[in-house]
């Protein structure tokens, strides 16, 4: 294994952003699993690695990274919106709407509103 140090968990993390884009969230989540091992209180890694699980269809896994990070940072609209859709894909719609009205109620991004079912205000 290459040394572990600060920069090489930099590198990592932007490699699993590249490869997130290229739609390949696998090969991301082995990335992130070193940077958030050595860095656990990382939440841009944690949130990067709950996205690509959500990508790779690892729901509870996408779920849990999102909890976590909601756990930390209640106020995080992004968590919110990404656990919602979590839970929406896993069929669990009545939790989700709970999760994307708070995102919506923190951030009222046009996404947010329209997934929360509220009524843009003008």
């Amino acid at each position: 294994m290459p040394d572990s140090n600060p920069e090489t968990h930099v590198i990592d993390y932007r490699a699993a952003e590249r490869l997130l884009a290229a739609r390949d969230p696998r090969g991301a989540v082995k990335l992130l699993d070193s940077v958030i091992a050595a860095h656990p209180e990382n939440t841009a890694a944690r949130l990067l690695r709950a996205r690509a699980f959500f990508m790779a269809a690892q729901l509870r896994s996408a779920e849990l990274e999102f909890e976590l990070v909601i756990e930390r940072e209640p106020d995080n609209a992004y968590a919110h919106f990404g656990l919602a859709r979590t839970l929406e894909r896993a069929g669990r719609d009545q939790h989700a709407r709970r999760h994307f009205r708070l995102a919506a109620a923190l951030d009222p991004r046009p996404e947010y509103v329209k997934a929360a079912g509220f009524d843009a205000i003008e």
